[in-house]
C-alpha cells in the first residue's frame, strides 16, 4: 500500500507516523515556501489524545504540561470564576509548545523507513496527483490554498469572525501553575494557558474594529490577576474564521486537517478534531487491513459518513460559545451571570461538558 500526504504540518506528520506504523509506504510532499518558525503558539491536547499518541509511538507526556483546573470569567465578574472545570488531582488537559511538537514529530519521521519527504518543485505535479493512473493508492490533502484545493475542494461554509487572535508567552515568577484560565472580555476572549512553572501562553481574540496594537500588552496586563510578570514576548497574530469542506473527496483525493474544518480557537480544540479525523481513518485501515482488502478511494466515502456530521455539529457548538458571550457582552453579561450561576451547580453538565472536551461528539 502507497499512500500520499500533501501538506507539511503537524496533522501532515502525525497521520504520515500512523499510517506507517500500519507498515504502510508514505510519501510526504511538502510545498517549497518559506516557513516562519513559531515561538509563541502553543497547542491544547485532550488527556484522551495525549493517550492515543502514547499507544501510536508518539509519547509526548512529559513535553507537555498538564492543566488540572480551567476556570472562567466574565469581564465584569473579573474577580469571581462564573465556572470551574476538574481538580487538583488530575490532569484535564495538557499545553505543548507548537515547536516542541513539530520538533518531535520531525525526528520520529526522519528514523521511519516507511516514510518518504519530498519537495513539489512546480505545477506538474499536480497535475500528476490529479490522474488517476498514479501510481498511489490513495492522496490525502492537507493544504487548504494549493492548486488541488482551489480548483477540486472550494466549496465551504465559512463565517469570518472579522477578529484577530493575538498570541505571546509571558514569563512570570516561579508558581504553582495547572489552573487555566478565560475572560470572555468586550474585546474577545482572553485566555492564559499554563505552559510550564514560570511561563504562561497567551490568546487573546479581538475584534478587528477594537484592535489597537499599542494597547493590547496593556489590556493583557489589566486583566492578569495570578501572575508577577517579568517579561512579554513578541505578539504572533492570525486571522480567524470557521470553515468547513462540504465535500471530503474526490475520485482518489480525500482533504484532511486544516483543509477540513477550521474553528475558533477558544476552545483550543483544533488539533483535537484532527486526531480524532485521525483515529476515525486508522480504524477503518486497520478493519480493511484485518480482511485483507485494500486501502483504496472507498474509504474516503466511508470517512465522510463517519465524521462529516460530528464534525459540523462539534465546530457549531464552538461557534455558538463565542457568539453567545459575544451577544451576552452587549448586555454587561446578564444573560451568562445568571445561566453560569446555576451550572455552576449541576453535576451533569460539568461531566458531559469535560467528556465533550476531551473526546469530542462521540
Amino acid at each position: 500500500m502507497n499512500i500520499c500526504l500533501i501538506g507539511n504540518g503537524l496533522a501532515t506528520y502525525i497521520l504520515a507516523i500512523i499510517l506507517a506504523n500500519r507498515n504502510i509506504k508514505v510519501s510526504i510532499f511538502e510545498e517549497i515556501q518559506i516557513t516562519r518558525k513559531s515561538e509563541t503558539r502553543t497547542l491544547s491536547l485532550s488527556k484522551n489524545n495525549i493517550h492515543y499518541l502514547k499507544k501510536e509511538k508518539v509519547n509526548i507526556y512529559k513535553k507537555s504540561w498538564p492543566i488540572n483546573k480551567i476556570k472562567i470569567y466574565t469581564e465584569k465578574e473579573n474577580n469571581k470564576e462564573i465556572l470551574n472545570f476538574g481538580s487538583n488531582k488530575k490532569e484535564i488537559f495538557f499545553i505543548i509548545k507548537y515547536e516542541e511538537l513539530f520538533s518531535t514529530l520531525s525526528k520520529i519521521i526522519k528514523k521511519n523507513k516507511f516514510i518518504k519527504k519530498n519537495k513539489i518543485i512546480n505545477d506538474s505535479f499536480f497535475k500528476s496527483i490529479i490522474d488517476e493512473k498514479n501510481s498511489y493508492d490513495l492522496i490525502i490533502n492537507l493544504n487548504q490554498k494549493n492548486k488541488i484545493s482551489k480548483e477540486i475542494f472550494f466549496k465551504r461554509d465559512e463565517k469570518n469572525y472579522d477578529s484577530t487572535a493575538f498570541t505571546a508567552l509571558i514569563n512570570h515568577n516561579k508558581i504553582e501553575n495547572n489552573m487555566a484560565h478565560q475572560i470572555f472580555t468586550k474585546l474577545g476572549p482572553l485566555a492564559f494557558l499554563p505552559c510550564s512553572e514560570n511561563q504562561t501562553s497567551i490568546v487573546y481574540s479581538i475584534l478587528n474594529k477594537n484592535i489597537d496594537t499599542k494597547n493590547i500588552k496593556e489590556l493583557i496586563l489589566n486583566f492578569n490577576k495570578k501572575y508577577k510578570i517579568k517579561s512579554i514576548s513578541k505578539f504572533e497574530k492570525f486571522k480567524l474564521k470557521i470553515s468547513l469542506l462540504k465535500n471530503y473527496y474526490h475520485k482518489k483525493i480525500l482533504c484532511f486537517g486544516d483543509n477540513l474544518h477550521t474553528i475558533h480557537p477558544l476552545a483550543g480544540q483544533g488539533l483535537n478534531m484532527t486526531i480524532r479525523d485521525i483515529k476515525i481513518l486508522s480504524e477503518l485501515i486497520d478493519f480493511r487491513i484485518s480482511l485483507g482488502l485494500p486501502i483504496d478511494s472507498s474509504i474516503s466515502k466511508e470517512f465522510q459518513n463517519k465524521t462529516k456530521h460530528y464534525n459540523y455539529i462539534f465546530s457549531g457548538t464552538i461557534d455558538f460559545i463565542h457568539d453567545f458571550f459575544k451577544f451576552d457582552n452587549n448586555f454587561n453579561n446578564k444573560y451568562s451571570t445568571k445561566l453560569f450561576n446555576f451550572l455552576e451547580k449541576n453535576y451533569l453538565f460539568k461531566k458531559y461538558t469535560k467528556k465533550f472536551a476531551d473526546k469530542g461528539i462521540f
